[in-house]
This record gives C-alpha cells, structure tokens and sequence, in this order.
C-alpha cells in the first residue's frame, strides 16, 4: 500500500497544506502525478508531493492519524507532469514568493494537464492518421486500386479522411500494399516562412555581442533607444546558442509583440520553434507544451506565462521591454518573470538578457550598482534621428480646436499634412472604450459595477457598459435605474470617441483599432498589425499595445492624446508607467528613411515625466526620479510587500487586518514601515470585502521570516483568505 501526500486543487491559503490519501492498487504511483480524490464531499484533483510505502492497514493508519484516512478514486498520469528541474522551482518560487504550491501548479502547466478539475474535459492528444505506400508492386492489383496506390506514391502521403475509397483502401491494407500511419496532431498553424540572412551588424551592435559574449555575469541590461536594433541583437545570439546545441526562451510583454516576434524568428529559425501564451486554445497550448516538453524546439516565444516552458538545456532567456508590468502576474500567484529567470539560468548556467529603451528604475539601479552588467545602444539604426517632439499645453484654450475638444491645433494640422504626403499617423490614447463614465443629469446617479463598485466604461459598438477591472457587462438602457430620467450624460474619451473623431474630422482617411476590446479575437491582432503595415489604412488608434516593439516604415507622425491619463493613479510608479509610455510611443514615429514628428498633449505640460519623454532623455528621468523614491523610501531604496485580506463578513475582515498590522509591527519594529490597514482603490470584490496592508523594508531574510510566521498564524482562518504579494506592482 502507498500512502501519498497530496495538495488539493484549492489555491486558498487556508489549504495550502499536503492531505493524506491511500493507493492499494496495483500501479505505483510516483511523486509529481494527479490523482482524482474526495475532498469535503466532492471529486477534485489533486497533486502528489510525495509517496511512502507502508505495510501497514488503513485501520493502523486511522488510528495512528487520528481520522479516517480516504483512498484515492483514480491515478490521472502515469508520469510525472513536471521534469526535474520545473519540479525544484517550484519549491523556490513558492518559498520566495509565499504562495500555494498549487497556483504554481496551476500557472506552470497548460490547462490539459493542471491540477484541476476542469483538466479532465480539457483537450487531450489529437492524432492524424495516413496512408503510406509499403509495397508499389502493381501485379495483380485493380486498375482503380493501381489509380490510389500512385496517388498516394505521389503525393507521399495521403491523410486517411481524404480518401473515400474505402473498398480499395481495405484492399491495399490487407494485402500489404498500404500502410497506415498514425501521427500525433499540432492544432497551431504556424506559417512557413522564407529564410532571411541576418543584416550586417553594426559596430554598436557588435560591440554589445562582444562584450556579452566575454563576461561571466548572470543577468545583463541591454539599454537602447528605440529603434536602435535590440531586436537583431536577439537573433544574432539566440543563433549562437542554437549552433552550441543549447535553447532560448525569449519573452515578449504583450500578446500584440508575440506574432511579430515570432515572424522575425521563424524568418531566422524555420521549424525549431514553439509558442506559448494565453490567448492560444487550451489545444494549442497543450500541443505546443508537448512539443518543447520532448524536446522538437530550441526556441520558445512567448509572453509571461512561457518563463514556465519545459525547455531543456537553456543557454539564454531574454525578456524584451523589460520595463513592462505585463511580466508581474497581478492575480495569484504573484510572481514576476524576471525572478523567475533568474532561477532558471541559475539552474542551467543561462545568462539572462533584459532589453529596454526605458528600464525600469529596479533594474537600471540595479545596474548601476553592477548588480547587472549594463550594455548601451545609444544610436538608431544608420543613425537615424529620434523624432521631433512638441508639448501641447490643453489648458490653453488657444490650441485647442474649435472642431474637437479633443484634439489641438498642432495635432490636427500635423494630421493633415501626414495624410497628404501618404504617410502613416499613429494615436495613442492608454484608455479604451467610448466614454469613462455615464451619469443621470437629474439625479447625479452613476453607473457602477455591482461586483466592483466603480465607474463602468460606455463601449458605443455594442452599447454596453463594462467594468475593466472584472469584466463586468450590462447593456445601457438608456434610462437611469434609481429615477427613471432619460437624461444621461457621458463624459471622458478613450478609443473607440477617437476613431469617431477622426472619421468625422478626416472622412478620407482609412482607421484601424488595437485595444484589449478590437483584439478579444486573437487571430485580429496580427491581422491589424500586418494590415497597417501594408498600409491598407493610414491612421492607427490604441491603447499602449501600440506602443511598444512594433517597426512600421511609414509613420511619421505620433499623437499622443492625453498623456496625462495615469499621471494621478495613486501609485508610486504613476510618473515612470507615463514617462515610459510616452517614450516608446514616441519611438515607432520616423524610424525608417523618413523624418519622425510626435505632438504631445497634456494638461501639465511641465511634469517632470512628460518633458524628459519628449527629449527622450532617459537618464536625466532616471535622476530625477530617484530623488523622488529615495525621499518616499519606495523601490529601489526599499522593497516592497503588499498583504490582502478578503472575507464575506466586512467586520470580521477589518478586525483580523487589524490584528496582523500590530503583529506586524511587534515583529518588525525598526526594520520595516507598516502602512495600513486601507481601503484599496477597489474595496469589494465578487461578494468579498478588502482590506490592504503595505510595507517597506530593506531586510528580506528577516521580512520572509517574519512573513512566514504571520502565515502560520492567521493564513488558515475560515473567515478571510490572507493573500501575500512581493514586490508589487499595483498595490
């Protein structure tokens, strides 16, 4: 008999503890397997850490635990889902980050094989069955069996559902003619593409593989203004570690970058790639997941959740715009790519690339503090100029136009010009939907998220309201729910207001959206991409998916809308997120052999952050904003732990949060600053009420122990969960 220590699909820390089953079968069950068990009166799934064979009964057991031990209903793998390596880090990263093994799990595996439930109904493996020629001795055989034995001689092979001759297949099989073969299916397609030689490098470039390739250093910053060729620095040593028989995980912060990054490698690579991201099918990802997981590729693109690839032997991994806060996971487990990076190129001796043209201040610090090996482009391509820039100030009545109280003078003139000369215009406003909010004119009502409990978005093309922080919908009557009044009024402005304005100000011009709304469709995302860049439109409106890595030729002109939009979330990386959108935005303007112009409009056209954007002066931002942290004592000068309670009961959730800040600061005293407990920005929940705690620190051996305490002590109540995020983003 085998006794089995198993986790529960449950990702509550309240549970987050191995329960003990039974296996009598005849099957060993090995460490890393799911097993389908009852936990509290129903069929869940759950993980095997561990396995201790005992001769002793279920009775003995019983009475030794002190309850009656259950067995297990069924053994779901015969292997073990993870390999050595994945199944180390996963010790790491949920001692680091104090999380439930299980939501690693959960993170780490494609949905087909995650300790789950709903796992079990998942896509399994898909297999396409052939036919191919054994013997093409024509004797004796029928003039139509002839006909199908050349037809599938010539073809090669011929897929079983294509052939409708069923009669003369079954003729061919029997007598050893034909063959069938069975070969497993990979549901992504994934175009071939023509190979492309690499370009010349030039010197800069070369200069920064030189210095890469002759250093020792675990993890190297690659800072370099845009358009400056990181890309090709990518290439050039992915194509280095592929000729030395090791593998590459390049990371991307955006679903929208996946296609093109995939193009610029298939171009290189062919056939030795695999893709991995959210928006696949659980097929998809499934099959992709298989496929590294024996070992058919080299190369893995993909965004966060790819840092989790089972690639063997990594030699790099790099994460593209390293600055971008898609690389912390925001939902439990919270965890940040780079971290786990890291792990991995210890485990494997990799080295670790992280390229941006606006670091983020962590790692630029970091850097400076050699911490990280810094390398610089500091040059375009064939020295290409960084755009012009002017600063529209909107406070002035003056520049704004009478037409739209959207756009300025100066933008709409640049407008025009642009699309005279044919050329390309991008707009960029980092808000979607039609209008922010929508209120009642006679009562002030304000149309909230039940869930939530904050301002719902109009989207005018499907006329509904929706909350972006839960997705949350409902349609707009058009009447207001508390009095009856039709008069409704919208205020604010996002994507979808844009395109209008700008088919009514400009009727000729061809528009194209890219927003989390247009790209629900996944396949829409490169199709927009690639349809811009063939200029099948002339003006492209986002939100900051436009912003970062894309190389279109023909755009001169940026707009950016309203650069203040996130300038006041009360956030202390609100003036870095600005600075560096505003930066990259600005960078896809002029990038080929035609001059680039960017118009900037804002509300506070002095903020520190919107004037270093339009100069593109990173390094006098980075100074000034470290004054800024060092004089609030926010990362890099300390770091950072954000805890949450969430519980149905507001009462007893408000007296527990309070109950942990005075163990907190018992424990902590001088060496950490405990700020709470507060209502969050969003204080409800999906039926769940929120408190927040925050603290600042500069000793983490002695946080994570005392962290690790508080755990023990209040993470397995029945009255809230106690949810631990490290290093948070947006806390």
């Amino acid at each position: 008999m085998q006794l089995l220590e198993v986790l529960i699909e449950y990702a509550q820390s309240s549970l987050n503890r191995p329960f003990s089953y039974v296996y009598q079968g005849d099957k060993i069950i090995i460490k890393g397997t799911r097993v389908l068990i009852t936990f509290n009166n129903r069929d869940i799934v759950g993980y095997v850490l561990n396995v201790i064979d005992t001769n002793k009964t279920i009775a003995q057991l019983n009475e030794e635990m002190g309850f009656e031990i259950q067995e297990i209903k069924k053994l779901i793998d015969e292997s073990p889902l993870l390999n050595e390596e994945l199944f180390s880090l996963l010790d790491e990263v949920s001692s680091y980050y104090l999380a439930p093994k299980i939501s690693f799990l959960q993170a780490m595996l494609p949905p087909s094989l995650s300790p789950r439930k709903s796992a079990l109904k998942a896509p399994g493996i898909a297999f396409d069955y052939y036919y191919e020629v054994a013997n093409d001795d024509e004797s004796n055989l029928t003039n139509k069996q002839i006909e199908l034995i050349r037809l599938i001689k010539n073809e090669g092979r011929i897929l079983k559902r294509n052939v409708s001759k069923a009669k003369y297949v079954m003729n061919l099989l029997d007598k050893g003619h034909i063959v069938e073969v069975k070969e497993e299916k990979r549901r992504l397609k994934i175009p071939n593409y023509k190979y492309e030689a690499p370009p010349a490098l030039s010197d800069d470039q070369k200069s920064v593989i030189n210095e890469f390739n002759g250093s020792k250093d675990l993890v190297y910053l690659l800072e370099g203004v845009t358009g400056s060729g990181k890309t090709e620095i990518y290439l050039a040593l992915s194509e280095q570690y592929l000729k030395q028989g090791k593998s590459v995980l390049m990371l991307v912060p955006e679903i929208s970058l996946t296609p093109m990054m995939v193009e610029y490698f298939l171009h290189r690579f062919s056939t030795h790639i695999a893709i991995l991201h959210s928006e696949l099918t659980p097929a998809e990802r499934y099959d992709e997941y298989r496929k590294i997981a024996r070992g058919e590729c080299q190369i893995v693109v993909g965004v966060r959740s790819a840092i989790f690839a089972p690639l063997p032997n990594i030699g790099l991994i790099v994460l593209d715009e390293e600055h971008t806060e898609t690389y912390k996971q925001d939902t439990l487990p919270f965890y940040h790519a780079r971290d786990i990076a890291i792990m991995r190129a210890k485990y494997h001796g990799a080295k670790v690339l992280l390229g941006s043209a606006t670091p983020s201040l962590e790692s630029r610090a970091r850097g400076s503090k050699k911490v990280y090996h810094m390398l610089y482009l500091n040059k375009r391509i064939n020295n290409q100029k960084l755009p012009t820039t002017k600063i529209v100030n909107m406070r002035d009545y003056k520049n704004i136009d009478r037409d739209s109280y959207i756009f300025s003078h100066a933008l709409r003139e640049a407008m025009h010009q642009t699309l005279a000369k044919n050329e390309q215009a991008i707009l960029l406003i980092n808000r979607r939907g039609f209008s922010t909010n929508v209120t009642c004119r006679s009562c002030g009502y304000v149309f909230t998220c039940p869930t939530c409990k904050i301002a719902m978005t109009y989207h005018k093309t499907d006329n509904m309201l929706k909350c972006h922080h839960c997705d949350y919908v409902e349609p707009l009557t058009g009447s207001c729910p508390t009095c009856g009044s039709s008069y409704l009024i919208k205020t604010g402005f996002g994507t979808e207001k844009i395109e209008e304005e700008i088919e009514r100000l400009f009727p000729s011009a061809k528009t194209l959206r890219l927003d989390s709304d247009s790209a629900k469709n996944k396949n829409k995302i490169p199709l927009v991409i690639e349809a811009f860049r063939n200029k099948e439109a002339n003006v492209l409106i986002g939100t900051q998916m436009i912003a970062k890595g894309h190389d279109f030729p023909d755009v001169t002109l940026v707009g950016i809308v309203l650069a203040d939009i996130g300038l006041s979330m009360p956030s202390f990386r609100s003036s870095e997120r600005a600075f560096q959108l505003i930066t990259q935005a600005i960078g896809r303007s002029g990038r080929k052999d035609k001059p680039g112009y960017a118009i900037i409009q804002t509300y506070q056209p002095s903020h520190y952050a919107i004037t270093f954007a339009a100069r593109q002066d990173y390094e006098q931002f980075y100074r000034k904003e470290m004054e800024m942290r060092k004089l609030q004592f926010y990362p890099p000068y300390a770091f950072l732990v954000g805890i949450t309670i969430k519980g149905k009961n507001e009462k007893k959730v408000i007296e527990s949060t309070y109950q942990i800040v005075d163990y907190l600061n018992e424990h902590l005293q001088e060496n950490g600053l405990v700020l709470g407990p507060a209502t969050p920005y969003v204080p409800y929940e999906r039926g769940l009420f929120l408190r927040s705690i925050q603290i600042k620190y500069t000793n983490r051996e002695l946080m994570q122990s005392v962290l690790q305490n508080m755990q023990q002590l209040y993470g397995y109540s029945s009255h809230f969960d106690l949810l631990i995020n490290i290093d948070p983003y947006n806390f």
